[in-house]
């Protein structure tokens, strides 16, 4: 199981975070519940209270990670980009300034 893999940075209830393997920033990490679900499109499997809680986790790892300033994203489809069916967020941050090429996408 996806979630169980890698060296987890957080760990909360039903989720954890691990740095992804390929980083496409100078912090890069996800965010994935411990039950499986295969893509965002499938987020309706949570409760409200899971919800909440996920939303929660994902910003304190960001803070735990000394990140004030960071992008999440979550890529729902092939077509999107996702190549792990085990719906996971990535937190990307940089720590010399501002995200490469970024104004205001």
């Amino acid at each position: 199981m996806l979630a169980r893999e890698g060296e987890h940075v957080a760990k909360g209830d039903g989720f954890v975070a691990i740095r992804d393997i390929n980083p496409q920033a100078d912090v890069h990490l996800l965010v994935l519940p411990e039950r499986h679900v295969d893509t965002f499109r499938d987020v309706s499997a949570f409760t409200p209270d899971e919800s909440s809680r996920m939303l929660a986790f994902i910003a304190d790892t960001a803070r735990q990670a000394g990140l004030e300033d960071y992008r999440v994203i979550v890529n729902a489809g092939a077509g999107a980009g996702q190549t792990v069916f085990h719906l996971h967020w990535h937190i990307l941050g940089w720590t010399g300034g501002d995200a490469p090429g970024m104004v205001g996408v």
